[in-house]
C-alpha cells in the first residue's frame, strides 16, 4: 500500500472542506472563528445544563482554562468535595438512628418504624408498627416430670413464674407449720413435701 496515496489521507484525516459549517449548523462561539461549533462545553457553576458551542480546536483551549470552582472560597470548595463523596446526600453520625429503625423480634432484621393504619404490611407478616409491637415473652423450657410434680405439690400450674412459686411456698409454709397451728404436728408430712418441692424447683432454676 502506498502511504502517500490521496485516498489514504482522506480516510485518516477528515477533509478540510467537511469541517466548514453546513447550512443551519451552529458556528463556533470563539471570537473570530467561523468553523462549526460541533463540541459542547459547560458554561460553569450555577449554569448547569447550559453549554457553549466550540470547534474542536477551541474547545480544547477552553477546557484547559475551565475551572468549575472559580470564585469559590477554600472552605466552600472543601465542603463541596466532602459532600461529593456521598453524592451530595444527607448523612448522619455512625450509630445515630434518625429514622427510628428497629430490630424485629425473633428474626433480628431491621425495619423502619411507621404507622401501618390499614394493616397492609402487618397482614403479610413483614413489618409491625411501633404501637402494635408487644414485648417478646421469654422462652420457657420444657418441664421435667419431677419439676411438674413439684409444682403440683405447691398447687401451681406449669406456667407459674419464679415470684409466684416463692409467694405460694411462703403461704403454704405458714399454713402448715406447727407453730401456726397451736403445736399441731398432723401437717408435718405435708409441710415436708412442700419444702422438698420448693428446694427442687429452686435448684432447677425455676425460682
Amino acid at each position: 500500500m502506498k502511504l502517500d496515496s490521496k485516498l489514504f489521507d482522506r480516510i485518516r484525516i477528515k477533509p478540510e472542506e467537511d469541517r466548514t459549517p453546513k447550512d443551519g449548523a451552529p458556528l463556533c462561539e470563539w471570537a473570530g472563528c467561523v468553523a462549526a461549533g460541533t463540541h459542547p462545553a459547560p458554561k460553569g457553576r450555577s449554569r448547569e445544563g447550559e453549554y457553549h458551542r466550540f470547534c474542536i480546536d477551541h474547545v480544547r483551549l477552553y477546557n484547559k482554562s475551565y475551572n468549575y470552582f472559580a470564585g469559590m472560597k477554600d472552605d466552600a470548595i472543601a465542603d463541596y468535595q466532602k459532600d461529593a463523596q456521598t453524592g451530595h446526600r444527607p448523612t448522619w453520625t455512625m450509630g445515630a438512628n434518625p429514622q427510628g429503625w428497629r430490630r424485629e423480634p425473633g428474626s433480628g432484621a431491621w425495619s423502619p418504624r411507621y404507622d401501618d393504619a390499614f394493616f397492609l404490611l402487618r397482614r403479610q407478616g413483614r413489618f409491625r408498627s411501633a404501637e402494635a409491637e408487644a414485648p417478646p415473652e421469654p422462652p420457657r423450657r420444657k418441664l421435667k416430670n419431677l419439676e411438674r410434680k413439684s409444682l403440683e405439690v405447691l398447687d401451681l400450674g406449669e406456667e407459674a413464674t419464679g415470684p409466684e412459686i416463692k409467694s405460694r411456698y411462703k403461704s403454704l409454709v405458714k399454713r402448715h407449720h406447727p407453730d401456726a397451728n397451736g403445736g399441731d404436728r398432723s401437717s408435718e408430712g405435708r409441710l415436708q413435701e412442700i419444702i422438698q418441692a420448693y428446694n427442687y424447683l429452686k435448684g432447677a432454676g425455676l425460682c
